[in-house]
């Protein structure tokens, strides 16, 4: 009995990284589930590995200076499927951790799907790791900070455009980011893809912060509306200058060949039903009907 092409494919990666990575400080791999695959693969085996492939990937990012270790483990279907990869930095907090690693797979199954990707996570992680770290280490500037005269808040609503949104992990993700941030607005699914969201601006940058560093073909803020509020400002307040109540995501008739075209007839409507005629237009260069 020969051995799959997946089990190859995964001892070949596996031995890839051996060489690549030569310390065990960079690469740790488990040597019974690695000899159970050579095994196999080299033909002195018979039956599939008892246990799936695992290993662990350290990195080192600068600026500041902190490691990221990656836990990979190899489902069976590995490459047809994602492997199974766990992000760990110390200095990131729970849900920064599961926001790279959200990303870090949406990436994968966009752009390695049916192929072997640890390489690619270990050069997406290096590239863009930076971003979720930075927000662990707050800079202050001394000479920007006035104790004696408190910040105003400032309500903001985006208008986000993207060439598509297709993928249920993004749509998944949009849903749950507007809900944590508790920013209220929509998003529409399908070409184009059309996020809306209101809130505090903070919340705001933070929403926007996560949802672009995703895998996109194009995406950017078309619009942006931002209210300074006095210092009286209530939570009861923002909640007037909301024109959306909660978040959730508007589907309208489709159509098309690939009925991924919402009816942007019911878009309108439902723009002008919320006082927001005017951004039609701005998306779409017409006046909507």
């Amino acid at each position: 009995m020969t051995c799959s092409q997946e089990a190859e494919a995964q001892f070949a990666e596996i031995e890839l990284l051996l060489s690549m990575f030569r310390s065990e400080e960079e690469l740790q791999v488990d040597e019974l589930s690695h000899a159970e695959l050579r095994a196999y693969v080299e033909g002195s085996a018979h039956t599939p590995p008892s246990i799936r492939p695992q290993f662990n990937i350290k990195l080192n990012v600068e600026n500041p200076a902190v490691n990221i270790t990656l836990l990979c483990t190899y489902p069976t279907d590995y490459p047809k499927v994602l492997p199974d990869i766990t992000v760990r930095c110390s200095v990131l907090t729970r849900s920064q951790q599961m926001m790279l690693q959200s990303n870090l797979n949406t990436y994968l199954s966009e752009n390695c799907s049916g192929d072997v990707c640890i390489l690619s996570a270990v050069q997406w992680i290096s590239e863009n790791a930076q971003t979720y770290i930075t927000k662990s280490f707050p800079v202050s500037d001394p000479k920007k900070e006035d104790v004696s005269m408190p910040s105003k808040e400032i309500f903001t609503r985006l208008w986000i455009y993207s060439h598509h949104i297709y993928n249920k992990i993004k749509r998944k993700n949009i849903l749950e980011w507007a809900k944590e941030l508790n920013l209220s607005g929509f998003s529409m699914p399908g070409k184009p893809g059309i996020v809306c969201v209101e809130g505090p601006q903070s919340a705001c940058n933070e929403f926007w912060a996560r949802v672009k560093f995703l895998s996109w073909k194009k995406i950017m803020i078309r619009h942006k509306e931002d209210v300074t509020l006095d210092n009286t400002w209530t939570e009861e307040r923002t909640d007037s200058l909301r024109k959306f109540t909660g978040f959730h995501e508007a589907i309208f008739d489709t159509h098309g060949t690939r009925g991924n075209h919402m009816d942007l007839g019911q878009l309108y409507r439902f723009l002008s039903n919320k006082g927001c005629s005017d951004i039609f237009q701005m998306y779409f260069g017409i006046e909507g009907r």
